[in-house]
């Protein structure tokens, strides 16, 4: 297998779908698919639980806390 082909079949696994607001504080914590949390100022988003991250406002306000690992495909 070549090194480009090796680096496609690695996935990433959310452990934790979290960001904290530069702006209030707040650490906000999303927990499953749509779960959708504003921090209290409503400056910062964060969506997606372990299935994906998604993330609003703006980029300068946020504090990224998630943590992924790489799984690697057995193919």
């Amino acid at each position: 297998m070549k090194d480009w082909q090796k680096k496609m079949s690695i996935k990433h696994k959310v452990i934790r779908n979290a960001a904290q607001c530069r702006k209030c504080g707040d650490v906000i914590e999303s927990k499953g698919v749509h779960d959708f949390r504003w921090c209290s100022c409503h400056s910062i988003f964060v969506d997606g639980g372990q299935e994906y991250i998604r993330r609003g406002g703006e980029l300068k306000d946020i504090i990224e806390l998630s943590e992924e690992v790489d799984i690697h495909d057995s193919k």
